[in-house]
């Protein structure tokens, strides 16, 4: 697209007067879903095959495991893909040396996202992907004093708009855009997309005002829906790439009002779920329906009480029990199926899936939930927690969030990742 080409060709620029980079720094923030995987292996991919000489290029994302899948499940395929493939010389996949090597001896590694995780080594170049994650410079710290003997050195900073949390972003924009207003043509080269603040959120002239990827990878019926299901502080952010406020609610009180079912009572083919705070000071166990119907049916401090529970809730009912089990409720799923209980588990990418749903649901009035105080506050405290292009409800804060958790996991109807046994919309 238009817009990575010009990024790739100025960031790329070259002092004629000193032969080595015009700038140090790159930042770039863009919406989401601009294209900015395809823009950072391109200027990786400069840097390790075209600079002359064996490059050591490192690769971070707001974690470890982020940018551990970033590297080896979406730009190697890609690079695999194409006609470069044949200056591959490996792939690592090992845990903790994780890389792409060249056969002219260049690397990407991938890097751990802490203020140590860089040291030992000497880097030529990195790149600081989903920078609005930081809510402080550790990678940043972590980078610079490796490249501090690089004359040549470069750093790549990509991200889409954070909230006023992401103050490693915030203090890279305001820089950045001082440098332009100064008309400074070295050192830093800042990059960005953003709609005006006072401009309408539901205009297409605004989408196309600060979309670059708007009528090429992306529709403006896409952006419309996503307008139609988003909240209107999110869709700020991942889609006109504003700066938003952390404390909006994701579901807001309105919408949940709407979803509020004082008769709804769960009946027929059931499907149990249940979710620990991370203290354990409280465990929560939801039920739902294939009408679409939702009850937090228990809410308890301790743990001491769920496995009982639990078995006579899936004994009595003949139900299935489905958990999170890469949560803290992972640990009694063996429990459980010693005494007899059927019990799914979800990955991290199925409990995504499932909070998408939970929240469409909601959006649609598709859902029908039973009052319950404890599963209102966490609804009223929840923030999301992003996780690569998806997102998972946010287990911080002072409100225990496993009347949510456990709703949101009974509700998704899709036994444990198949696509048999969609729940039917309620109403």
């Amino acid at each position: 697209m238009e817009w990575q080409r010009y990024v790739a060709d100025v960031s790329t620029e070259m002092d004629p007067d000193t032969g080595h980079p015009a700038y140090r720094e790159i930042v770039v923030t863009v919406p989401r879903q601009s294209g900015k995987t395809t823009l950072v292996l391109s200027w990786e991919l400069q840097r390790a095959l075209m600079w002359g000489k064996a490059q050591r290029i490192a690769y971070t994302a707001q974690t470890g495991f982020d940018a551990r899948r970033k590297l080896l499940d979406d730009q190697a395929p890609m690079l695999l893909a194409s006609p470069l493939a044949a200056a591959v010389d490996r792939v690592q996949r090992a845990q903790g040396n994780e890389a792409l090597v060249f056969r002219n001896g260049s690397r990407i590694d991938v890097l751990a996202s802490t203020e140590t995780a860089g040291h030992g080594k000497s880097l030529d170049a990195a790149c600081i992907d989903e920078a609005f994650a930081d809510t402080d410079d550790r990678r940043e710290v972590a980078i610079l004093p490796t490249m501090a003997t690089r004359r040549d050195a470069q750093i790549f900073v990509v991200s889409t708009m954070g909230t006023e949390a992401s103050t490693f972003l915030n203090r890279k924009v305001a820089a950045g855009r001082q440098a332009v207003e100064a008309g400074e043509t070295s050192g830093i080269a800042y990059f960005e997309w953003s709609a005006e603040a006072d401009m309408a959120i539901d205009d297409p002239a605004t989408w196309w005002s600060c979309m670059p990827a708007l009528g090429n990878t992306i529709t403006e019926d896409v952006v419309r829906h996503a307008l139609q299901t988003m909240s209107e502080g999110e869709f700020r952010r991942s889609w006109l790439n504003q700066q938003t406020r952390s404390d909006e609610r994701v579901i807001s009180a309105e919408m949940w009002q709407l979803v509020q079912a004082p008769s709804a009572a769960p009946e027929g083919d059931l499907r149990f779920a249940f979710d620990v705070d991370p203290d354990r000071s409280a465990a929560a166990i939801a039920v739902s329906d294939s009408a679409g119907q939702v009850e937090v049916v228990e809410h308890r401090a301790g743990v001491d009480w769920l496995v009982d529970r639990l078995v006579e809730l899936a004994s009595k009912w003949n139900a299935p029990v489905v958990l999170d089990g890469y949560s803290p409720a992972g640990g009694f799923g063996d429990l459980l199926e010693n005494r007899g209980v059927k019990v799914v588990r979800y990955s991290t990418r199925e409990v995504s899936f499932a909070c998408g749903g939970f929240f469409d649901a909601v959006v649609a009035r598709s859902i029908a939930v039973r009052p319950h105080s404890g599963l209102d506050l966490a609804i009223e405290s929840v923030r999301r927690r992003q996780v690569g292009d998806s997102w998972l409800w946010s287990r911080s804060g002072e409100v225990g969030k496993s009347p949510l958790f456990a709703a949101t996991l009974a509700f998704d109807r899709r036994s444990g990742g198949s696509a048999a046994d969609i729940w039917v919309a309620y109403g």
